[in-house]
């Protein structure tokens, strides 16, 4: 909050009217298994270290040892992995991750000790007595956190039997939304790119041809999309879109198929396929978020060994506007067609994201995302994006984390960042108090309806 006094009394009043609001959250990797299931959560270690990439990295760039975090012969880490936290506490001093979890440590769990080596063993123990209890078992959670939607992110092929059940289940109440990711059987890159392709065309019977890949991919998206999904996700390293023509697309598929492309001609191909995808999306619907410029596994080494979604995606430098137009070319003024743009690259922002939104109906500004959706770069992206787009262009927060007891804290995050940022715009005169009571509430809650079509 604004250290000003007078700021502070302004941002406390907006954060207070959407404090209680419910949670939307239309991206992200929690598992509806977990729903399903609704078994007790295994121990803190798993639950809140583990299990959470940001903060694996972090604490294995501080020395710690990724077999400690993961163990090889697939041991649980257990209370060893939770003493390393512990005695590595101080490093996460300013960073996200760190006031994640202190947030959850306070309001899921009531602690307010401080983590250190001393006090590890007795906030482990309060922590795994209170998730042995039917409070916090994943669905009385799903219900106190105040979650009206969850996204989740899934294999094209996943049969989607786990969303069927909660959807049928009138025990439960939430809404928990399958999300269509095919970035794997896009990339001939991708070593498991044949063999996906193989599983596709047998499952929906399809010809193995290019039109017949395309027909298999919309059979799927059609499945998605019984099952409640509103979005297609694509995870792209460099952004090329492209219309190589169905001649040209068809002959590289062929080649694709025998492994044959070369690494500019994988490129090519998956720029095609995701106008593609974009083309699919103005014909069905579903909304098309797109998120580049992240290098995954850079450490080939802990790739090998610990796979992927293990902390060692490093971002780059990002561009949009050129890389793009093919899709808004043909798409762009398409009516109901909803495109959501991330970046982890900041000077997108302003220089070519913003200036999208703020001309093509279509395009939206996704939240901060990943390793920019903290405090500092969450007010620098509201001041980056807004004097060129305004509010109104922006998709609403998106948490995209696997940490489901963070996502309260998350959202809660953001919501006092608004505040902030649209008490100064007041205090400065530039926003009427009036108009900011509405934008808040409509960037918690109207937004993300209307741009995932909730």
């Amino acid at each position: 909050m604004p250290s000003d006094a007078r700021t502070r009394g302004i941002a406390e009043e907006l954060y207070a009217s959407v404090a209680d609001s419910p949670i939307i959250s239309p991206h992200g990797h929690v598992s509806a298994e977990l729903f399903r299931l609704d078994v007790p959560f295994e121990d803190p270690t798993e639950l809140l270290v583990t299990s959470d990439h940001y903060v694996t990295r972090l604490l294995h760039a501080n020395g710690v040892d990724y077999e400690d975090l993961h163990p090889s012969d697939g041991s649980p880490a257990g209370k060893r992995a939770w003493h390393l936290l512990a005695s590595h506490w101080h490093e996460f001093a300013g960073t996200a991750s760190g006031y994640w979890l202190d947030q959850t440590f306070r309001e899921v769990f009531g602690i307010e000790e401080e983590l250190t080596e001393e006090s590890a063993d007795r906030i482990y123990s309060a922590i795994d007595s209170q998730l042995r209890g039917p409070a916090f078992r994943p669905r009385a959670l799903f219900d106190s956190f105040g979650v009206e939607v969850l996204a989740t992110t899934n294999d094209p092929l996943d049969d989607l039997d786990d969303h069927a059940v909660l959807r049928d289940d009138a025990t439960f109440t939430g809404r928990v939304l399958p999300t269509f990711r095919p970035d794997a059987y896009l990339d001939p890159s991708d070593p498991s790119f044949v063999e996906r392709i193989d599983q596709l065309h047998q499952r929906t019977g399809r010809k193995d041809t290019f039109a017949g890949y395309l027909l298999a991919l919309e059979d799927r998206r059609a499945h998605f999309l019984q099952h409640g999904a509103v979005s297609a996700d694509h995870g792209v390293g460099e952004l090329r879109i492209r219309d190589l023509g169905a001649e040209r697309a068809a002959e590289l598929y062929t080649r694709a198929r025998r492994g044959q492309l070369t690494a500019a001609e994988s490129s090519a191909f998956q720029g095609h396929m995701l106008l593609e995808m974009g083309r699919m999306s103005a014909r069905d619907g579903l909304v098309m978020t797109i998120h580049p410029g992240v290098r995954r596994n850079h450490s080939s080494a802990t790739f090998q060994r610990y796979g992927s979604d293990t902390g060692h995606d490093i971002p780059f430098a990002t561009h949009f506007t050129d890389e793009i137009r093919p899709l808004l070319e043909e798409v762009g003024l398409t009516p109901g067609m909803h495109i959501v743009l991330f970046a982890v690259d900041e000077t997108v922002y302003s220089r070519e994201i913003a200036p999208l939104a703020g001309f093509y109906p279509s395009v939206f500004i996704g939240a901060p995302w990943w390793f920019l959706d903290a405090p500092d770069a969450g007010l620098r992206f509201r001041e980056a994006v807004t004097e060129t787009a305004g509010f109104y262009r922006h998709s609403g927060f998106i948490d995209d984390t696997r940490a489901f007891l963070s996502i309260p804290t998350r959202h809660d995050m953001a919501r006092r960042l608004d505040a902030a940022f649209l008490a100064r715009l007041v205090v400065e005169g530039r926003v009427r108090p009036t108009s900011a009571k509405r934008i808040i509430k409509d960037l918690v809650e109207t937004l993300p309806r209307k741009v995932f079509k909730l």
